[in-house]
C-alpha cells in the first residue's frame, strides 16, 4: 500500500474523527500522530498536514471540503515567494513554494501567501491552483515520500470565502502553537520507532555496551513520552492561551524533543553498529527520514528567543 492510499484511508477514517488540539483529548490527538510517525516519517508528516489543516479550518469557523486530502504549505521566503492580490474576481495567486508536502497528490491545501494587507492564508484547490511543478525539487533520500516539491501558483481566482482568517491570522492564532507541539510529537514517534526496530535487530543476548547505548535511547524515548504528554494536557487545561504561554511551552517542547531525538540517533547507531543502517532497508530509512525532518527545526532562532524569555522574567525553574 502506498502512502498515498494510506493517507486517503486515514483522512477518511481516523483523521476524520482525531481529537481537535486544545478540545478536551489532545493527549490522544499526539499519541495517534506519534503512532504512524513510528510506522512511516512520511506518512505521519502527510497526516500531520492534513489534520492540521482540519484543526486551522475549525480555528477560523470554517468547514474543509468534505472528502478532500489537506496540506498545509507555509514555507515563507525572503525573495520570489507565493503572493496574493484581491481583485474584482477573488484571490490572485501567483509565484512559488518550496517544500509542499504532498505536491500535486493531495486535493486541497492551505497555503500562505504576502499580500498588501498583510500575510494571508488560503484554502486553494491544488488541481485548479497549481501550474507547475519544478522538475528535481525534491531529490530527497530522507523523507522522500513526503513529495515535498517546489509548486508554481497560478490559474483561476480563488473565491474570497476562501480567505482564512484575516490578515496574519495563521502565525498569531493559539493553534499555531498547538500544531507545532504535534510536529514534536511526530519526532518523538520517529525516534520510538528507530529504538523499536534496533531491539528487533540486536538478538536474544546483547553485549552490556549494547544494553548500555539501549539505556541511553530508552530513556531520551521516555522524556519525550511524558514531555509531549504533559504539553497536551496544559493546551487543554488552557485551549484560548489565555494565559499566553502556548508559544513558549511550544518552543520548550520543540527544543527538548528535537534535542532528544538527535541522541537517539547516535546512542541507535553505537547499539546497532552500521549493520542494520546499510543492510535493513527499513531502518536505514528511517534513519534518514528522522534526520530529514529534525532539520526542518529552527534551533539557533528557537533558542535565542528562549533566551530573551529567560532575562525578561519567565519563571523558567
Amino acid at each position: 500500500m502506498t502512502v498515498w492510499v494510506e493517507l486517503r484511508e486515514i483522512a477518511a477514517g481516523r483523521g476524520a474523527m482525531l481529537p481537535k488540539p486544545g478540545s478536551g483529548d489532545t493527549p490522544a490527538r499526539f499519541v495517534a500522530l506519534a503512532n504512524w510517525a513510528t510506522r512511516d516519517l512520511s506518512l505521519a508528516r502527510l497526516v500531520e498536514g492534513h489534520v492540521d489543516a482540519l484543526a486551522i479550518l475549525e480555528e477560523a469557523g470554517l468547514e474543509p471540503d468534505s472528502g478532500a486530502t489537506y496540506g498545509v504549505w507555509a514555507a515563507r521566503q525572503r525573495a520570489g515567494g507565493t503572493t496574493a492580490r484581491l481583485t474584482a474576481d477573488g484571490w490572485r495567486l501567483t509565484g512559488e513554494k518550496p517544500f509542499c508536502s504532498g505536491s500535486t497528490r493531495i486535493d486541497r491545501a492551505l497555503v500562505t501567501a504576502e499580500c498588501e494587507d498583510g500575510y494571508r492564508l488560503f484554502d486553494v484547490p491544488v488541481a485548479e491552483n497549481v501550474t507547475a511543478v519544478h522538475a528535481g525539487s525534491w531529490p530527497a533520500v530522507g523523507m522522500a515520500d513526503s513529495l515535498s516539491e517546489t509548486l508554481e501558483f497560478g490559474g483561476p481566482p480563488v473565491p474570497r470565502s476562501c480567505a482564512v482568517g484575516p490578515p496574519e491570522f495563521y502565525l498569531e492564532r493559539p493553534g499555531f502553537w498547538f500544531g507545532a507541539t504535534g510536529v514534536a510529537a511526530c519526532w518523538y514517534g520517529g525516534a520510538r520507532g528507530l529504538v523499536q526496530g534496533v531491539l528487533r535487530g540486536i538478538g536474544p543476548h546483547p553485549s552490556e555496551l549494547v544494553l548500555a547505548e539501549l539505556g541511553h535511547a530508552v530513556a531520551h524515548i521516555d522524556l519525550m513520552r511524558r514531555a509531549i504528554d504533559s504539553a497536551a494536557r496544559e493546551i487543554d487545561c488552557d485551549p484560548r492561551d489565555g494565559a499566553g504561554d502556548a508559544k513558549r511551552r511550544a518552543m520548550v517542547i520543540r527544543h527538548a524533543v528535537h534535542h532528544a531525538a538527535q541522541q537517539v540517533l547516535v546512542h541507535a547507531a553505537s547499539a546497532g553498529g552500521a549493520r542494520p543502517f546499510c543492510l535493513d532497508a527499513e531502518q536505514a530509512q528511517r534513519v534518514a527520514d528522522l534526520y530529514v525532518y529534525l532539520a526542518q527545526y529552527h534551533g539557533p532562532q528557537d533558542a535565542n528567543v528562549l533566551g530573551h524569555m529567560g532575562c525578561d522574567g519567565w519563571p523558567w525553574s
